[in-house]
């Protein structure tokens, strides 16, 4: 019955997410457009909670705590996560959109996808391919200039990609340490990303139903005196003890 129940759901949902895409796609090349940079995040910003939310249809619950102190506005922030799924992204977009986070992502994602590619291309997305080291480098360094210089956010999942179990796989440094060097006086903000994983186990179809799934900002570190790999560390043993909390 439960199963049946997630294909159900899962229909409606998709459906219901397909359309957000369509729909907010032409919001957004008309908002860029017509109104420029801010128009065009702000519409990012509303697609994304609409796909966040959206998830109630599915029965599922999502909930967002902020156990960090009021984050700044006036230095760039490094967001790192560990990551679950696909749908680890809208959330980060919707409940942080004052910091104006901006994503380390593969460059496949950039083209072909509704409202998620061009958003990607325009935002000023690190657009990385893993097969170009040199070419991933020198993306991942425009971004950590790019936020350095207005102040913006970046967001980097160090595992590379996705561990739907739960079970977080090591923390690459490399992308960190070039963010950092470009940005220097930024703070790497850990993030807890819990039940993704269990709502989107394989593909994007069937999703379980009444999943339960939570985004969580830990404190802070602060870099100075740490090299990456300290700082790495600490982040993922500060995602890890959160993950490991009963829920």
């Amino acid at each position: 019955m439960k199963k049946l129940l997630d294909y159900v759901l899962s229909s409606i949902y998709l459906l219901y997410f397909g359309l957000v895409l369509l729909v907010f796609h032409a919001l957004q090349v008309g908002a860029f457009h017509l109104f420029g940079k801010d128009a065009h995040k702000k519409t990012v910003d509303v697609m994304n909670g609409f796909i966040a939310y959206g998830w109630y249809l599915t029965g599922s619950t999502i909930q967002y705590r902020h156990l960090a102190p009021e984050l700044p506005t006036d230095r760039p922030i490094v967001f790192v996560a560990n990551h679950q799924s696909m749908f680890d992204i809208s959330p980060v977009i919707w409940f942080l959109r004052r910091h104006t986070p901006i994503f380390v992502s593969k460059i496949e994602l950039s083209h072909g996808i509704p409202g998620i590619s061009y958003n990607l291309r325009k935002s000023g997305a690190a657009l990385i391919d893993r097969k170009d080291a040199k070419q991933a480098i020198a993306e991942i360094a425009r971004l950590g200039k790019h936020i350095q210089l207005k102040k913006h956010s970046a967001v980097i999942f160090p595992e590379g990609t996705r561990s739907a179990t739960g079970q977080m796989r090591p923390f690459a440094t490399g992308g960190l340490a070039v963010l950092l060097k470009r940005a220097p006086t930024a703070l790497v903000v850990p993030v807890v990303i819990g039940g993704t994983g269990h709502f989107n186990p394989k593909g994007i179809f069937p999703l379980r139903s009444f999943s339960r799934m939570s985004w969580t900002v830990l404190p802070g570190i602060e870099p100075a005196g740490q090299t990456p790999e300290e700082i790495v560390r600490l982040a993922q043993e500060a995602i890890a003890a959160e993950l490991a909390k009963p829920v």
